[in-house]
């Protein structure tokens, strides 16, 4: 009787969960039933915009300014071939697009990469901005850019690169500096790179150039166009390309210990920062004040002009006024001295005037003045254009 009561408990005990794992099971399927459209809809949505790819192409449209009427859902955008300077308007726009995977910047007016330029576009894979004047990338001008494969700078006016630039560019596999005004570059902390082109800089193949050397030869990096990424100093090593270029060994005890490796690259990052900071506040103080320089000079050029021509008028006309002034040497004429000119010239036969008691010498002097005056009177004007020989033949 026992044995048959633990029978029936067990079958109802397993009928029992058999009903709630039935249960549960209606649960689960009905749970799946409700969502499965909505997860379909959103691995739809998704498959969607990542194959759907849509263009912009605004090739040689002469603008200064990116356009801010374009599809926001664009992903590839090429405003090649234009007159962009990606100031602080440009990055403005650019940062609206925040769906890009690809942007063409070629043979624009950038000359500086400023910080946070491409802050928002964490979905961009291919950068290119070649063909421009850059010389300037400050630290902060790939920041957000974690997605980023390839790079292009190439053809534009580099003189030196902070290996801090490249610290956000996680996944980079392609980065192409060529054809700037690179002497020397510090290995860049870029982990996932794969290929590097560094070809048509003028290298300095000195000891400085031995870390990058390195680098090349242990990583997994490969160096497009080696063949003709060559050394332009000294002149001794043009025959070597930058991989294979031959060292002696005072460059490898240059920086014996890691340590002071280690703080040759900091200070010389350092002063990269520096340089490139000194170029930037020139840049801004030359935009600033190039306009009131520009007056200044303008009213120097005219005040120096109007100077020398005075000075020089000056010059001619001394001695024409000295002359005239020595021609022009008398004193006035006394009362008595008046009265005895008007008689001489009138012919008046009437003596003399009284003439108060005056010194001997004073006589004299007047008597010498007023025949000299009566000699050299003839009575006639000097004309310095009269011909005298002409006037002889008359006479």
């Amino acid at each position: 009787m026992l044995w048959k009561k633990e029978s029936r408990l067990l079958t109802h005990q397993s009928q029992r969960q058999k009903k709630k794992g039935k249960a549960c099971n209606m649960k689960i399927t009905s749970i799946t039933i409700l969502f499965w459209p909505l997860s379909m809809l959103l691995l739809s949505d998704e498959s969607q915009t990542s194959k759907t790819e849509v263009k912009c192409n605004f090739t040689a449209k002469n603008y200064a300014l990116i356009p801010a009427n374009i599809n926001k859902n664009v992903t590839i955008l090429d405003l090649s071939y234009n007159q962009i300077t990606l100031n602080v308007t440009d990055t403005r726009v650019l940062q609206t697009y925040f769906l890009l995977t690809e942007l063409y910047l070629i043979k624009n007016n950038v000359i500086i990469l400023h910080n946070n330029s491409f802050g928002n576009l964490s979905h961009l894979e291919i950068l290119n901005i070649c063909r421009n004047s850059i010389h300037i990338i400050q630290q902060g001008a790939f920041t957000g850019l974690d997605k980023l494969k390839q790079l292009y700078l190439c053809q534009n006016k580099i003189v030196q690169l902070n290996p801090d630039i490249f610290v956000p560019l996680k996944n980079l596999i392609l980065l192409n500096l060529q054809g700037n005004l690179i002497t020397y570059l510090d290995v860049p902390q870029l982990f996932h790179l794969e290929f590097i082109i560094l070809y048509g800089n003028p290298w300095n193949c000195s000891c400085s150039l031995l870390n990058l050397q390195n680098w090349l030869n242990t990583s997994n990096v490969t160096l497009e166009n080696e063949n003709i990424t060559m050394c332009s100093y000294p002149d001794i090593l043009k025959c070597y390309n930058i991989k294979t270029v031959p060292y002696k060994a005072e460059c490898y005890s240059k920086f014996p210990s890691s340590i002071t490796e280690d703080l040759y690259i900091h200070f010389q990052s350092i002063s990269n920062s520096t340089f490139n900071s000194f170029l930037n506040n020139l840049t801004r103080n030359s935009e600033r004040e190039s306009q009131g320089k520009s007056w200044a000079f303008l009213v120097s050029v005219v005040v120096t002009v109007l100077m020398t021509s005075l000075l020089i008028s000056i010059a001619i006309k001394c001695p024409v006024w000295y002359n005239f002034l020595l021609s022009y040497n008398h004193h006035r004429l006394g009362e008595h001295e008046a009265e005895t000119y008007e008689d001489s010239f009138t012919g008046n036969p009437s003596p003399p005037p009284q003439i108060p008691d005056t010194s001997s010498k004073e006589t004299t002097v007047i008597f010498e003045q007023l025949h000299q005056f009566v000699v050299d009177d003839d009575g006639f004007i000097e004309d310095k254009y009269i011909d005298t020989h002409e006037l002889c033949e008359e006479n």
